[in-house]
């Protein structure tokens, strides 16, 4: 709940800082604490930054120094989570509740969603202690704890594949904090137990990324790669630093959470200078892959941007006017392929439609994981735009595929000639169903009311050129000219076509205008009216 109520309220802004505070180590450093103070995870911290360096955002080696500022900044978070906050629940959950319902249509009513997570976390603290206390004289954990104990090794794994289902290192650096400050296991194996957490931690984000570029996959890779190396390192030392620390505190509990920021901090001081050699050994391991690109696989759709709806949703109108500029490709060559009788175009532009159908079936999915968030009114209302677009885009490719295509294909095939005024007619309609996916692509990213209403307006424009077309196509019957008669069906089927792809694109203009006010002048409704009739 603490993260995606602040995800949600300052993800946008949140992501921002962090591309911008990494043009030096230290300055990245710094902004990956403050970014996991809030965020209370930097496994989401990890994923951000993967998805930066995959786009050349920020390079490899800086995103590293964000990293270690992410693990600090979970320690920091431990530290004050153990500390006597019980005072505090009441007033946390209470006040969380009510910023939640008085800002109910704002992104900041979220934060109050945070709020009560926080006093969730210092409940749940409290209630592991009382619930640990039966476990003291529990026979079966004596003889775990009694195996473990020689063999640090296994408790580390043990502790890291726990962490790594948990996917928080935080959360279980809290349970081993609970657990031995209720005597239920000993000091020295809490700390073999922290640093696995440390482990598994870093692995979550390497398995949450294995999908991604080489770069965004060398971020979380260098997280582990570190941690891992550290915790080699600092098992032979376990006992000179619990020696150190007996020293600042005799409360067990404290000594955990201590150790774990012990940990971090020394962690980030060795690594801090020697961020560009990890990222050079992390390309050694994930070198860059010369491909062609897969044009069918979803460029824009960032899986980090999920858990901040504004960002998700932003993601995938990118990704959408990505399809449009397809789908405006496809149309266009699409007068080519009926004048110039190609028939290796109409078979470029029947696999561009697969394209379109590959790109849909990955927004949708994408957009489904966004619907799983909460969403403001704000948010579901473009949430349906960007939805209502995508699928009209991906009808007007199937119109394409299905039907034009097979128009053209029997134009080629049985030698038809449109006659030089018919074909003109297609060409005139057509251009203008071209002028309005334009106007639409820009009306989808504005959202400008005026032209929305000229969009609605060249719609009974489009009907009107249609039907003189039609007549004029029927004149032409009449007087019996030779290509006319060959033509006739193909020559009314692709107007029609056009006429419904213009249909199709329209739709975006509707609840532009309603939220306006327009659709109540009696001008657009007269118009409206006449169209659909």
């Amino acid at each position: 709940m603490v993260n995606s109520g602040f995800t949600r309220a300052f993800g946008g802004a949140l992501r921002r800082f962090i591309a911008k505070s990494t043009s030096n180590r230290f300055k990245a450093f710094l902004s990956g604490i403050g970014v996991t103070m809030i965020l209370q995870s930097s496994t989401a911290a990890v994923l951000v930054l993967s998805s930066f360096a995959s786009q050349g955002l920020v390079k490899v080696s800086s995103a590293i120094a964000v990293v270690l500022g992410a693990d600090v900044g979970t320690t920091i978070v431990a530290q004050i989570l153990v500390m006597d906050l019980t005072w505090l629940m009441p007033v946390l959950i209470t006040s969380g509740f009510i910023i939640n319902k008085a800002l109910k249509d704002g992104q900041y009513k979220h934060v109050g969603r945070a709020l009560i997570g926080i006093g969730l976390i210092l409940l749940a603290l409290k209630g592991l202690v009382a619930l640990s206390e039966p476990l003291r004289s529990s026979e079966v954990l004596k003889i775990v704890i009694e195996a473990l104990a020689p063999e640090p090794f296994l408790a580390i794994i043990l502790a890291a594949i726990l962490t790594w289902l948990a996917h928080s290192s935080l959360a279980m650096v809290l349970l081993f904090t609970s657990l031995v400050s209720g005597g239920v296991i000993p000091i020295y194996m809490g700390m073999t137990l922290v640093l696995g957490a440390n482990l598994g931690g870093a692995i979550a984000p390497v398995v949450m990324t294995a999908g991604d570029s080489p770069k965004g996959r060398r971020v979380a890779l260098a997280n582990l790669f570190m941690r891992g190396v550290f915790v080699l390192c600092m098992l032979p030392l376990l006992p000179l630093v619990k020696e150190f620390l007996d020293k600042l505190t005799s409360d067990a509990g404290q000594h955990i959470v201590n150790f774990h920021m012990f940990f971090n901090i020394a962690l980030a001081t060795s690594f801090i200078l020697l961020t560009g050699l990890v990222s050079k050994i992390t390309k050694k391991f994930l070198p860059e892959k010369v491909e062609i690109e897969d044009k069918s696989k979803a460029r824009y759709l960032d899986k980090s941007a999920l858990n901040t709806p504004p960002a998700a949703l932003a993601c995938a109108a990118r990704e959408t006017l990505r399809v449009s500029d397809y789908i405006q490709r496809m149309l266009r060559e699409t007068l080519e392929a009926l004048r110039n009788h190609d028939i290796k175009l109409v078979k470029e532009i029947r696999e561009r439609d697969n394209i379109v159908d590959d790109l849909y079936e990955q927004i949708k999915i994408y957009m489904a994981k966004v619907s799983g968030a909460e969403l403001d009114e704000k948010e579901s209302k473009r949430y349906m735009e960007i939805l209502t677009f995508a699928t009209n885009l991906e009808h007007i490719g199937d119109i394409i595929d299905k039907s034009l295509m097979e128009l053209a294909r029997k134009k080629i095939r049985n030698q038809y000639v449109f006659s030089d005024e018919g074909f003109k007619e297609i060409c005139d309609l057509h251009a203008l169903i071209m002028e309005n996916l334009s106007l639409v692509q820009n009306i989808f990213m504005t959202g400008d009311v005026d032209m929305a209403r000229k969009l609605v307006e060249e719609k009974a424009a489009v009907r009107k050129q249609e039907v003189q077309a039609a007549e004029s196509h029927i004149e032409r019957l009449r007087k019996g000219v030779a290509e006319t008669l060959a033509t006739s069906s193909l020559h009314l089927d692709i107007l029609r076509d056009l006429r419904r792809i213009n249909s199709y694109l329209t739709v975006i203009a509707y609840p532009i205008l309603k939220d306006a006010g327009e659709l109540h002048k009696s001008l657009l409704k007269k118009k409206i009216s006449d169209d659909e009739e």
